[in-house]
């Protein structure tokens, strides 16, 4: 696939004329670094732009926040925004903050995990920026459950929210709350919001 992206409006769109390997897709995002490139399950190309100075010192805290507590813990690696998964309906997401158990992820090839390594992490979290759609995030959300994800959180600074995405249950929001805690794989993991909201 060769494209090279230098002005567009955001989210940009591709529908590409044949299926899009996970190869063809990391020399994609090679080819046009500081874009976030992910890949729906019908196969379309979503590229879009890197998040603002504020968004990115928040999501840069959340991540700080779950990598700290997650070498703490031992059971498992925290991933950042850049980390992109293959998931088992074919599509390609990157969340924001991610969290893998250390059995999984050592059980993988190196090859694996030099790629976008095909596993849903237990753990994904999602921040909202000011200029992202609420809705999409929300489907977004439970495209990871639907992939395997255990937990997922869409931290949402504009209401002062987290939404709550858990296998098999209804979405739970906790809106104004100072911290949200972490339950199941993530146990013991609590962030705290302040940052956050501010």
């Amino acid at each position: 696939m060769n494209l090279t992206l230098d002005s567009a409006h955001f989210p940009f769109r591709i529908v590409p004329d044949r299926p899009v390997s996970d190869g063809e897709l990391l020399r994609f995002s090679a080819a046009n670094k500081g874009l976030r490139i992910e890949r729906e399950k019908t196969g379309e190309i979503v590229v879009m732009t890197p998040a603002g100075n504020r968004t990115g010192m928040k999501s840069l805290y959340i991540g700080r926040m779950l990598g700290n507590w997650a070498e703490v813990d031992g059971r498992g690696y925290a991933f950042d925004s850049n980390t992109g998964f293959s998931l088992p309906d074919g599509s390609m997401l990157s969340p924001d903050a991610s969290w893998v158990e250390c059995k999984r992820w050592d059980a993988m090839t190196e090859t694996q995990k030099d790629a976008y390594s095909p596993i849903c992490p237990e753990f994904v979290l999602e921040l909202r920026s000011p200029s992202d759609r609420l809705a999409p995030l929300q489907e977004k959300m439970q495209a990871w459950i639907a992939n395997g994800a255990e937990l997922a959180w869409l931290v949402d600074p504009t209401r002062r929210a987290v939404e709550i995405y858990r296998t098999g249950q209804a979405m739970e929001e906790q809106q104004g709350h100072t911290a949200v805690f972490g339950e199941g794989a993530v146990g013991g993991f609590v962030l705290e919001l302040g940052k956050v909201w501010g």
